[in-house]
């Protein structure tokens, strides 16, 4: 299961587009099911539902990545608070209540189920940015990171491993939009990053695909950088 931050319509086209996919590059193979699903993260009632609606379809749920999350650039000072409660709640609470969720999931299964759980963090919870104000969004991200290490503790004697992946400046339509608005940004972002360029959403897939699998079995409260340098 891979949780992402994007409305219905999104989610459904990229589910179409996978498959799309798969068959373009295995014509005589049946496609796997791919469906989408729509959640209010920080919601713990909408998350529930959502993820019955999950095992309703497939039967089970093995593995989950939380990347649902966003930022926003205030000085903190003048940082609205309603704004910090939805930073949070999406990017803190909404990652807590999946993976909190699956691993209950995972746990009445038994302990021959062995899951795996990959959390989105950002390099943004081990650094402080610049030269951008988001201290919220910076605590957030650090909050997923020793989230990710505190489950695994808790976890391990489910069979149930938990990671964080902490990406640097990555080329997402979030950060496009913010780039595009801010064209100096885009300098300053880049002249930080020691191999030169900012990176793109599918350099995560390799880091994402090995936390998941069991080339990574005795991997676990990892934090796994990716960010150039």
């Amino acid at each position: 299961m891979m949780l992402t931050y994007q409305t219905e319509e999104e989610g459904e086209k990229q589910a179409a587009e996978i498959i799309r996919l798969f068959k373009k590059d295995f014509p005589d193979e049946d496609p796997p099911k791919v469906t989408a699903h729509y959640s209010d993260v920080s919601d713990p009632e909408s998350v529930s539902d959502c993820i019955h609606e999950i095992i309703s379809k497939h039967g089970k749920i093995d593995h989950l990545v939380t990347s649902a999350g966003f930022t926003e650039n205030f000085s903190a000072e003048t940082y609205p608070y309603d704004r910090i409660k939805k930073l949070w709640g999406v990017n803190v609470d909404g990652t807590y209540l999946f993976a909190t969720g699956v691993a209950r999931h995972l746990m009445e299964r038994g302990n021959i189920t062995h899951g795996s759980i990959v959390m989105i963090g950002s390099m943004s919870g081990a650094i402080v940015n610049v030269p951008q104000p988001q201290a919220p969004y910076n605590a957030a991200k650090a909050a997923v990171r020793h989230l990710a290490a505190s489950l695994a503790v808790e976890w391990a004697h489910a069979h149930i491993r938990v990671n964080c992946i902490s990406p640097g400046y990555m080329l997402t339509a979030l950060t496009r939009k913010i780039l595009d608005d801010n064209p100096e940004l885009n300098k300053t972002w880049t002249s930080l990053i020691p191999v030169g360029k900012m990176g793109s959403p599918e350099d995560l897939q390799g880091a994402v695909v090995y936390l998941l699998s069991d080339a990574s079995r005795y991997v676990t409260g990892a934090d796994l950088r990716v960010d150039g340098g």
